[in-house]
């Protein structure tokens, strides 16, 4: 015997009615057959998941650790089974996003646009799949990025707009031997440690070592991290250098340095599905975008910097 999704809606029902009997009114069935069904469960677990007395049933430690588990694949089961013709119209707008500012801003402000209608969102740092989430209507609209020589196309029927655009520049650490500099050649970073976030899917880190092989030189990565605060981290400890966004915040012990000729451009798309709940409002949707981009960059000198040169 496995654990199957219905053991795991089992559990569930159990913890939330607090009582075996109630559990198996609820789900349609008797209370020895469900307490024979919670005892094959525990086995396959290998423990004991709730203490039962004349009070009832509560989860054990153990139990509480398989629930969290549970819940979280009932949610994803729950959501990956609810297609878009279950969604009514002038339910809420559901955005998706890789861009942080971008994407917290059109949720703060794109209300007010649209109505007061509700406003959902889901980050995540991969491009493609966002767009395949459009495509199959899970969300109404999303701002990806992609860069120059590795652009993103997504399939038919979606479209795209740039919002904006920003270059690549990189991070080192305060006392680095380069960061005196105003500008950097990528080429003169050839001898150096990079710490670089993951492959993305969409272009990324492959525009970066395309880039450097351009430059001459294979990067050389010791370190990976998908978070911006390891990535900080690493650069400030001396360890390693960066590629980083030019709106990449410089801190105490971290400078970021433009690349001269900007051989790395990052481009932010919307992408929306024209059959979508914002096809409608797509150029105001795209002017608040590039307006929270701006509003963002606006507070990065170096990014200010590169746009007066």
């Amino acid at each position: 015997m496995s654990l199957e999704l219905r053991h795991l809606r089992v559990l569930c029902a159990i913890s939330d009615t607090g009582s075996l009997t109630r559990a198996a009114t609820l789900l349609g069935t008797t209370q020895p057959a469900l307490s024979a069904q919670l005892q094959r469960i525990e086995r396959i677990i290998g423990g004991r998941l709730f203490d039962r007395d004349r009070h009832g049933a509560r989860p054990t430690p153990l139990g509480d650790f398989v629930l969290a588990r549970a819940r979280t694949v009932l949610s994803g089961m729950d959501e990956l089974m609810l297609g878009a013709a279950a969604r009514p119209a002038g339910g809420p707008v559901r955005l998706g996003g890789v861009d942080g500012p971008i994407l917290v801003g059109l949720v703060d402000r794109l209300g007010d646009l649209l109505g007061g209608r509700e406003i959902t969102s889901y980050a995540d740092a991969a491009p493609r799949l966002l767009c395949d989430l459009v495509a199959a209507r899970r969300l109404d609209a999303a701002v990806v990025v992609d860069y120059v020589g590795h652009e993103l196309r997504p399939a038919p029927p979606l479209r795209q707009e740039q919002v904006a655009a920003e270059p690549v520049f990189v991070a080192l650490a305060g006392g680095h031997p380069l960061a005196g500099r105003s500008e950097l050649d990528l080429a003169d970073l050839a001898g150096e440690a990079w710490v670089l976030s993951p492959s993305d899917g969409g272009g990324w880190p492959e525009c970066f070592r395309t880039a450097c092989h351009r430059a001459g030189f294979v990067p050389r990565a010791p370190h990976q991290a998908a978070d911006a605060w390891t990535i900080r981290e690493i650069v400030i400890s001396g360890r390693a250098i960066a590629p980083c966004r030019a709106t990449f915040a410089e801190s105490a012990g971290l400078v970021i340095r433009p690349l001269r000729g900007d051989p790395l451009v990052m481009r932010h798309l919307l992408v929306w599905h024209p059959q979508g709940g914002l096809a409608a409002h797509v150029p105001a949707v795209r002017d608040l975008a590039a307006r929270m981009f701006a509003d963002h960059a606006r507070e990065r000198p170096r990014y200010r910097e590169w746009r007066s040169r």
